[in-house]
């Protein structure tokens, strides 16, 4: 595809002016893009080539890992942004805009843009229960069917969206019909990956 090949053969030249890291205690990291979780030992000496939406891709040996913004402190790094607030009699409208919010701190670890200006989501649905208990239906998709992230994302949605006080529970469904084009991405994300 494209963009993975576009962001692959980059990691070389990030790698050049990214920050140099090495990890002060072992790590679970996920193998980008197989989408393998596997430890990363004490001592591990890599690149840091991107640090969005509180996740961290870093190039260790030829190869690129994800690992978690729980797990920032193993890079001395700094945790995740705080939990999300939501105002005491928060409109549902204010709800919705803050879920896309969430969505919007999700990122491909190839790629420097996010799930949402990516056009990875096609469906987001909020129901709402007995006082403020909502729960979010997501219908989401990949850039390639065959994304052995897919499911690391998809976690990360729900996650991130779950962490938004009265959602109970995140529901991510990956879908691919119709399949994802670049025409889905926005103007920000086609000026960031040089699509146009």
């Amino acid at each position: 595809m494209v963009i993975y090949t576009l962001f692959t053969t980059e990691v070389a030249m990030y790698e050049k002016g990214s920050e140099a890291v090495t990890l002060i205690r072992d790590c679970l990291a996920v193998a980008v893009p197989q989408g393998v979780e596997m430890n990363l030992p004490k001592g591990t000496v890599g690149s840091l080539v991107q640090a969005l939406g509180g996740s961290f891709t870093v190039y260790v040996r030829g190869k690129m890992f994800r690992i978690a913004g729980e797990d920032a402190d193993a890079l001395g790094k700094k945790p995740p942004p705080p939990m999300p607030e939501l105002a005491p009699g928060a409109s549902d409208e204010d709800l919705r805009q803050l879920v896309w919010e969430q969505m919007r701190t999700c990122f491909d670890p190839e790629i420097p843009v996010n799930v949402v200006d990516l056009g990875l989501i096609y469906d987001c649905r909020i129901e709402k229960h007995g006082g403020d208990s909502r729960e979010v239906f997501i219908k989401m998709t990949l850039t390639v069917p065959s994304c052995g992230m897919g499911d690391v994302l998809a976690r990360d949605v729900k996650r991130r969206v779950e962490l938004i006080p009265s959602v109970t529970t995140a529901h991510v469904e990956l879908v691919f019909d119709p399949p994802w084009t670049r025409e889905r991405m926005s103007d920000l994300a086609r000026l960031e990956t040089g699509l146009f």
